[in-house]
């Protein structure tokens, strides 16, 4: 997943503006095309990754364990790693309000952009769930959706630990200047599969917000939905800090406490 689409910091003149103009500038800025196609892109990328890993999962649970759970790692790892080599350059290929909230905070995304990201992302979510209710019915006519297995905290702890993992990777990969940005979408689609192959059985490994919520919005059902909301936000926040703050650099302990640099994104060539 490529990083946030603001991510230089410009110097100049300081100019007196109020209040109107600036939220007309903000609200004209989001309205504007390019962003209508990094929203349209955030939109059918979630789409498909979502479409694609929930086909296998309802597969897999109406034809008696047919695509099993090594099958269904493998489809959500290739499925995340084909989108976002596809509209990684438009969007940035977050396609999870985790990560979209997580690089807001670390200032490597512009907090106004982050609502119509986030509504983009379940969006697609839900009517890739929904696609797939239409299609599957009868015996085919399954959950996807994540359950925690065992207790709530179980789970919880899981989603936290595994989304903080899929962050660190995504800030060491698509971040940082001195990794082999090529390769992003290869150590993210790993990531998720190696997750998806250990936590699956237990909390669902959802990693993702949307990708719990948007079928839980389809079939109403939305038993430990709280899990998968709090815990991958508060992994995927923990794990785009601590790759920051361990993020190389000459400067000395005081100056980089004293302006934050920690967390202030630098441009990349």
């Amino acid at each position: 997943m490529a990083e946030g689409s603001t991510n230089g910091h410009h110097e100049g003149l300081s100019l007196h503006v109020n209040d109107s103009d600036t939220n007309h500038r903000a609200f004209s800025s989001i309205l504007s095309l390019p962003f209508m196609q990094k929203l349209i892109a955030e939109l059918l990328g979630t789409y498909f990754v979502i479409f694609s890993g929930q086909a296998a999962v309802m597969i897999n649970l109406a034809e008696g364990n047919l695509v099993t759970l090594p099958g269904i790692s493998i489809v959500w790892g290739l499925a995340v790693m084909v989108m976002i080599y596809s509209v990684g350059h438009i969007s940035g290929a977050h396609f999870n309000p985790a990560v979209t909230i997580a690089f807001a905070s670390c200032k490597r995304f512009p907090w106004k952009e982050v609502p119509p990201y986030i509504m983009a992302q379940v969006a697609g979510s839900t009517l890739a769930s929904g696609t797939l209710r239409l299609i599957f019915n009868g015996k085919q006519d399954v959950f996807p959706g994540t359950l925690p297995s065992g207790s709530d905290l179980q789970s919880f702890v899981l989603e936290f630990v595994i989304t903080f993992y899929l962050m660190f990777v995504i800030s060491g990969v698509a971040t940082d200047n001195r990794a082999i940005g090529e390769l992003a979408g290869l150590a993210v689609g790993a990531t998720i599969l190696v997750n998806v192959m250990t936590v699956g059985p237990i909390s669902g490994a959802s990693m993702n917000p949307a990708r719990s919520l948007g079928p839980a919005i389809v079939a109403n059902r939305y038993t430990g939905i709280w899990i998968y909301m709090v815990g991958p936000i508060a992994g995927a926040v923990a794990g785009a800090w601590v790759y920051n703050i361990m993020r190389f650099t000459n400067k000395p302990l005081r100056e980089i406490t004293k302006n934050a640099s920690f967390l202030r994104s630098s441009p990349r060539s």
